[in-house]
């Protein structure tokens, strides 16, 4: 069993920015992929990013259109927490954003993650 745990979400102005953690239990890095979604009120949850390990500490990483070049996603292996750094944000960002963990990458064609977090919410004012 997984749990993934988020935190780091708040109220920020647009154009502003916040860090969202993810912290893991056990060894999730060497056995699951990781990635965030999100869920804006009354739309599907959407894919936002991901994040595959290549080594050590290096890893490839993958976006959605929308969040390319201001969203930034990162990992610390030994701490089993992955980060979503969200820069130049915008009221369109507003969402519950979750934490998930799955057995193969995670892409936009992912829809049900092995394991989800309980979800932080950003809420990005104009």
């Amino acid at each position: 069993q997984v749990q993934l745990v988020e935190s780091g979400g708040g109220s920020v102005q647009a154009g502003g920015s916040l860090r969202l953690s993810c912290a893991a239990s056990g060894r999730t890095f060497s056995r699951y992929f990781m990635g965030w979604f999100r869920q804006a009120p009354g739309k599907e949850r959407e894919f936002v990013t991901s994040i595959r390990w290549s080594g050590d500490s290096t890893y490839v990483a993958y976006y959605a259109e929308s969040v390319k070049g201001r969203f930034t996603i990162s990992g610390d292996s030994a701490k089993n927490t992955v980060y979503l750094q969200m820069n130049s944000l915008k009221p369109e960002d507003t969402a519950l954003y979750y934490c998930a963990a799955h057995r193969a990458v995670i892409t936009a064609a992912t829809m049900t993650p092995d394991y989800w977090g309980q979800g932080t919410q950003v809420t990005v004012s104009s």
